[in-house]
Formats: C-alpha cells, structure tokens, sequence
C-alpha cells in the first residue's frame, strides 16, 4: 500500500488539502485537489484501520472519470511485473 500511495504522489503535481480527520470507528479520510499532466483532479481516500491502528483496508478515489484514465496506465506501467500490476490492467474484452 505504502509503495502505491508513495508513487501516486509524484504523478500529482500538487495537493491542496480541504479536510483530513477521523471518521467512524479508527477510520481516517483525506479529500484534496490536484491535477494529474495538467487535469484537474479530486481524491477522496479512505483508510480502515485494525485494532492495532494499523491500515486494514485503503481506497482512494480520483474524479473525474478523465482522471482515473490518466492515473491508472501510469500505475499499471509503473507497477509491470509485480503483484500491483493486475489492479490497473485495462480490459482487452
């Protein structure tokens, strides 16, 4: 997880923050903006945590529909040849 969230900030060219804080039981959530090769961008993430505090379950959501298509192959080349490469294959179908 550390390793996706680390490079997805470097394709981000910037981060203007609107709210971060906790939410329901151990939860954690971030909204910002950014633009993603000049495409302005909102990111939505998500974080469950475990009893120990530790991240369970992470989702961050990029919108525009525009954006996810930019973030995504950037991901997926970056990612070739290791377990996170699946998570952004595109559908060949």
């Amino acid at each position: 997880m550390r390793s996706l969230v680390t490079y997805a900030r470097t394709v981000y060219e910037n981060q203007e923050f609107s709210y971060t804080g906790a939410y329901g039981d151990g939860g954690y959530i971030e909204e910002y903006s950014t633009d993603i090769r000049g495409h302005p961008t909102r990111v939505v993430v998500t974080v469950a945590r475990n009893t120990a505090g530790q991240a369970k379950h992470i989702v961050v959501n990029h919108r525009p529909r525009s954006s996810v298509l930019l973030i995504a192959p950037l991901c997926g080349e970056h990612f070739a040849g290791t377990p996170l490469a699946k998570i952004f294959a595109a559908d060949e179908t």
